[in-house]
């Protein structure tokens, strides 16, 4: 049995002037949180689409990295993760690019065997395959 979760957006006017709001009713983490063209693309206080997916990419691989170490013997000390999702207008707007950076410390592991449990991490989390159109890089610092 698979799980489902939900998320509802409600908007109000045009694309520039609108503005909207997010619900997380499973949850309650989202509540009438803003969102709208200035919070997306200036620097009105709100969020958008973009940041919400690198943060449920940023869970979704340290969650993936933390299950394959303890699966490989080497459960981390700490896993610190950041996704940065950028948004191109060039050609329409698409999704372009997903900068992961991880800083771990996991004793006796090696920086060579974390790297590649960590790219397999980037590969096969949920997220990350459904995300698989766009560019995903993955940058790592590591401490044994």
């Amino acid at each position: 049995m698979g799980i489902s979760r939900y998320a509802t957006a409600h908007w109000e006017g045009d694309l520039k002037s609108g503005k909207g709001r997010l619900d997380t009713p499973q949850s309650g983490l989202l509540e009438g949180t803003r969102y709208g063209f200035n919070s997306r693309f200036g620097d009105e206080k709100g969020t958008s689409p973009e940041e919400l997916i690198a943060a449920a990419h940023a869970g979704c691989f340290t969650m993936a990295l933390s299950a394959r170490l303890a699966e490989a013997g080497f459960p981390p000390t700490s896993l610190d993760s950041r996704a940065d999702v950028d948004l191109s207008m060039e050609g329409g707007p698409q999704l372009s690019q997903i900068r992961l950076k991880v800083k771990a410390v996991v004793p006796g592991l090696d920086e060579a065997r974390f790297r590649a449990v960590a790219e397999d991490a980037k590969q096969n989390c949920p997220v990350s395959k459904a995300l698989s159109a766009v560019p995903v890089s993955l940058e790592t610092e590591f401490s044994g």
